[in-house]
């Protein structure tokens, strides 16, 4: 199957094609993103910063004696990964998405490929709380999710003859994040803590685990 067939525009384009060419799933994520910082700026800082108490990923509340505001417990792993620790971080991370991420939805489909986002997340922010048990910083953003779309990317350009060999960009990938990640130098960040364990969690979930996501008579 080849690359350009991911990226071929469907029927509907062309003469109407959009101004902003980018798959739906894709401008459904980034919009909801920004809504949820806009509605944040609004809101009192004390009541923001409970916010993101209560739906960051803050690991000791699953590694200690959980508390019983389920609602956080349950809600956190998915919403963490719609709050941000500023517009620069929100900015790079959905760069990054639209960067990296139209093939990827456009080989899945608006279903699947927000099933794999949102897992992709998940697993990150699992190994997070594996890596830092003790932690109780909340952590928030979308790098762990756009990292599995990294990932995902780079193993459908590598199945499709584009990439020689995976481990050299895997490699040097992982390297940076764990040396922007050590010195906290993760753009956008703002003093919050950087999760660089969920990054490369994220990014070698996309890389394995995209095949689980195809539909059964899908092949890559």
């Amino acid at each position: 199957m080849p690359f350009d067939d991911i990226r071929r525009p469907g029927p509907e384009r062309g003469a109407h094609e959009r101004a902003i060419n980018l798959p739906p799933a894709i401008l459904w994520i980034i919009g909801l993103n920004v809504a949820v910082q806009l509605v944040r700026e609004f809101l009192p800082p004390a009541t923001d910063e409970q916010l993101v108490l209560q739906f960051g990923l803050v690991p000791i509340a699953y590694t200690g004696e959980l508390g019983g505001d389920w609602l956080s417990i349950i809600g956190a792993p998915f919403v963490y990964q719609f709050l941000h620790a500023g517009w620069v971080h929100l900015g790079v991370n959905m760069l990054s998405l639209a960067a990296f991420g139209a093939p990827v939805e456009r080989f899945l489909g608006f279903r699947r490929f927000i099933l794999f986002y949102l897992s992709a997340g998940l697993v990150a922010g699992l190994i997070h709380i594996l890596s830092f048990p003790n932690s109780a910083d909340p952590v928030v953003g979308a790098s762990g999710s756009v990292s599995g779309v990294f990932g995902a990317v780079l193993f459908l350009l590598w199945r499709l003859g584009r990439m020689p060999s995976l481990l050299p960009v895997a490699g040097i990938w992982i390297a940076m994040n764990v040396f922007f990640g050590v010195f906290d130098l993760t753009p956008g960040a703002g003093g919050a803590p950087v999760a660089w364990t969920a990054h490369i969690g994220g990014f070698i979930f996309g890389l394995a685990a995209l095949r689980l996501f195809m539909a059964p008579n899908q092949t890559v």
